[in-house]
């Protein structure tokens, strides 16, 4: 994974958790997965916290709450990595969490 495309993954999260918009927040987590596909599933993770983070030291009141979904997201995230690297795929990608999703665990697919 380069620099660049985790720099654009924390920038899109940033995005999407700022807008307060439940919708989109509840979408963040797919479509970082869909638009990149072949980068480490955790670096998704990465981004996410990375973005909550960045949120939380900017905006003060507001900003807590909007960094504890994105906390909340990171955590749910990683449950599901987890599940997928002991099911032997190591390291997961992106798709991983795609395909898991369809096929076993579609909470991030509701969205």
């Amino acid at each position: 994974m380069g620099q660049a495309a985790l720099d654009r993954m924390i920038d899109f999260a940033v995005g999407e958790l700022a807008s307060a918009d439940p919708a989109r927040i509840g979408a963040l987590v797919r479509r970082l997965a869909d638009r990149f596909p072949s980068e480490p599933a955790l670096s998704l993770c990465f981004a996410i916290t990375s973005a909550a983070a960045r949120l939380e030291d900017l905006v003060q009141s507001d900003g807590r709450v909007t960094a504890c979904h994105g906390y909340r997201l990171a955590a749910l995230l990683s449950a599901d990595i987890h599940a997928i690297q002991s099911m032997g795929q190591i390291p997961a990608t992106a798709t991983d969490l795609l395909h898991f999703w369809r096929r076993v665990d579609p909470y991030f697919l509701k969205s």
